[in-house]
C-alpha cells in the first residue's frame, strides 16, 4: 500500500513539473514583423549567419557576421547576452533556422528568425549598398532564353544544400541534352540583381522557356524524374 501511494505521489510530481515547463521554439517571422521588432528593441543582437563572403557583398545594417558553418559559431554566440532578444537571418532562412535552434539549446531566451532570409527582406537598409550589381542583366537574360530550342535555366548557390543534391543529375543532363535542349546553370549570388528583378526569392530555381516565353517554373528541390516529366 505504501509503495502504491509513493508511486501515485511520484507520478503527480512529474505531471506538475511538466506543466510548469514551457517548450521553447524558434519564432520565424515575416520581414515586416522582424523589422518592427528590430526597431523597438534597444541595442538588438542581429546576427548574419552566412559566410563572410556573402556578408561582404550585402548585409542588414548593424548586423554582426557569425558564420553558422564555422567551427567557432558556438564560441562567438556564447559572448552574447542570453537574456536579451537575438535576431538571426541568412540568405533564404535555412541556415538561420538551424542557428536559431542552436541558440535556444545554448540558453538564449528569445530568438527570432527572418522568414525567407535576406532575399525576402523588403525595403531593406543594408551595408555595402553601393556595391555595383554583378552578373547578368535582364537584357542579357532575354537574349539567353530567346532560342528556337527549349531552354532550362537553373539558379543555384554553393551554400544551398538542395542545389548540391540536384547538381549531379543537372550536370549529367547538360551533356545528355546537348544540341536538343539548352540547360544553363547560373549562380544566384553572382546574379543577385537578376534574381531580384525576376522576384526569385528561393533556391534552387528551375525555369523552362520555349520561344522566349516561360512555360514552367519550380522553386525548391526537384527530383530528376520530376524535371524530365516537363521535357
Amino acid at each position: 500500500m505504501k509503495s502504491k501511494i509513493l508511486s501515485i505521489l511520484f507520478i503527480t510530481f512529474l505531471l506538475i513539473s511538466c506543466q510548469g515547463q514551457t517548450s521553447k521554439t524558434v519564432e520565424t517571422i515575416d520581414g515586416k514583423t522582424y523589422a518592427d521588432k528590430l526597431s523597438t528593441t534597444e541595442n538588438p543582437q542581429l546576427l548574419d549567419v552566412r559566410t563572410p563572403e556573402e556578408y561582404a557583398v550585402e548585409h542588414l545594417e548593424n548586423a554582426s557576421n557569425v558564420n553558422w558553418n564555422s567551427d567557432d559559431f558556438v564560441a562567438k554566440a556564447e559572448k552574447l547576452d542570453k537574456t536579451k532578444p537575438v535576431f538571426v537571418y541568412c540568405k533564404v532562412g535555412g541556415r538561420s533556422n538551424q542557428a536559431a535552434i542552436k541558440l535556444l539549446e545554448l540558453g538564449f531566451k528569445e530568438v527570432y528568425n527572418l522568414d525567407g532570409g535576406i532575399m525576402k527582406w523588403q525595403g531593406k537598409k543594408t551595408g555595402n549598398s553601393n556595391t555595383k550589381p554583378t552578373g547578368m542583366n535582364a537584357s542579357e537574360f532575354e537574349k539567353l532564353i530567346n532560342s528556337d530550342k527549349k531552354v532550362i535555366i537553373n539558379f543555384s548557390a554553393k551554400w544551398c544544400a538542395p542545389c548540391k543534391k540536384m547538381a549531379p543529375y543537372l550536370t549529367k543532363m547538360q551533356d545528355e541534352l546537348t544540341g536538343k535542349i539548352s540547360l544553363i546553370r547560373l549562380d544566384a549570388d553572382e546574379n543577385k540583381a537578376l534574381m531580384e528583378t525576376m522576384k526569385l526569392n528561393e533556391l534552387p530555381v528551375i525555369l523552362i522557356y520555349e520561344n522566349g516565353k516561360e512555360t514552367w517554373r519550380h522553386l525548391g528541390f526537384l527530383s530528376e524524374e520530376d524535371l524530365r516529366k516537363q521535357l
